[in-house]
């Protein structure tokens, strides 16, 4: 059984009726605030006054009205004995293989890349390679080099599954290209020893990462791409894998999303050189009420 987690102002969309229905998983949608009339059959659905009631500390360290609620679906999957748990979006449109090919706590050939980067971009390799995922340092986009090694056996401890539609790029990215993507699925899978990010929808993680993976409250439209920084740091094995989505992209504002990526543009690549020192760096660029969530995250997942 996969639980698969995540949050919604939205009512029901498409996509998460697709994956309430899908007898190899069991969705978990943590409301928030703005949540209403939420109605899904085979599904849990945690209140907010359930988060507030059974997890009254780092609710209120988290806050309301933030995509960071998807941490108590995270939460309440590893409670009840999960093994896999997958971060979804609500508008990620499954694919019929969105449910076949997972590879976590298996054995599996693949190609390793190296880069002439410090931080390894899985978009740049692909063939949209104008292209950079979310959260990777502006310095770093140009000249971005891959070179691909023999197949090595793996045995990955998150599967980062791409995209194809409206892919996960920065607002700088979206604003110059607004793309349209087909990864090739030939490319796929992949991975990369260097620290490297990936996003929390469209990812599965095994139960032994959720101690360390954890989605940072207010730092904006990082709160995943500096929790990917981290766990890689530590040096979890993250699998790229092909598109087992659409993305049929809710409505943003390019500039709030701008404004809200603006700590990432700037600290990014200093924390990325820092955490290579040491994994538990990351503390130095957190925001002191981020730091006090994540230390009560460590002590509910013990």
């Amino acid at each position: 059984m996969i639980y698969i987690a995540t949050t919604t102002i939205n009512r029901p969309t498409k996509a998460l009726k697709l994956f309430a229905k899908n007898k190899n998983c069991k969705l978990i949608v943590s409301l928030d605030k703005k949540s209403k009339n939420f109605e899904l059959k085979n599904s849990i659905v945690l209140s907010t006054k359930y988060q507030e009631k059974k997890w009254p500390r780092l609710s209120k360290l988290i806050g309301w009205n933030c995509i960071q609620r998807r941490n108590f679906a995270i939460l309440e999957a590893y409670e009840r004995g999960a093994e896999t748990i997958a971060l979804i979006d609500d508008d990620n449109i499954p694919y019929n293989n969105w449910f076949k090919n997972i590879f976590l706590n298996k054995q599996i050939k693949c190609n390793e890349i190296k880069t002439n980067k410090k931080i390894f971009d899985p978009v740049g390799y692909t063939n949209h390679s104008n292209l950079w995922h979310r959260g990777l340092p502006l310095e770093l986009v140009n000249n971005r080099k891959y070179k691909k090694e023999k197949k090595q056996l793996i045995k990955p401890d998150i599967q980062a599954n791409f995209w194809n539609g409206d892919p996960d790029i920065d607002a700088v990215c979206r604003m110059i290209f607004k793309p349209e993507c087909n990864f090739k699925k030939n490319l796929f899978p992949f991975f990369s020893k260097k620290i490297s990010p990936f996003n929390s929808q469209n990812t599965l993680i095994t139960r032994k990462v959720i101690k360390d993976y954890f989605l940072f409250p207010h730092i904006g439209r990082m709160d995943d791409i500096w929790a990917s920084f981290y766990v890689t740091s530590k040096k979890y094995r993250v699998l790229y894998n092909e598109p087992t989505v659409y993305q049929q992209r809710n409505v943003h504002n390019l500039i709030k999303d701008f404004k809200d990526e603006y700590i990432g543009y700037v600290n990014s690549l200093k924390l990325v050189e820092s955490l290579y020192k040491d994994s538990e760096n990351i503390y130095n660029f957190l925001p002191k009420k981020s730091s006090s969530a994540f230390d009560e995250w460590k002590k509910l997942t013990e």
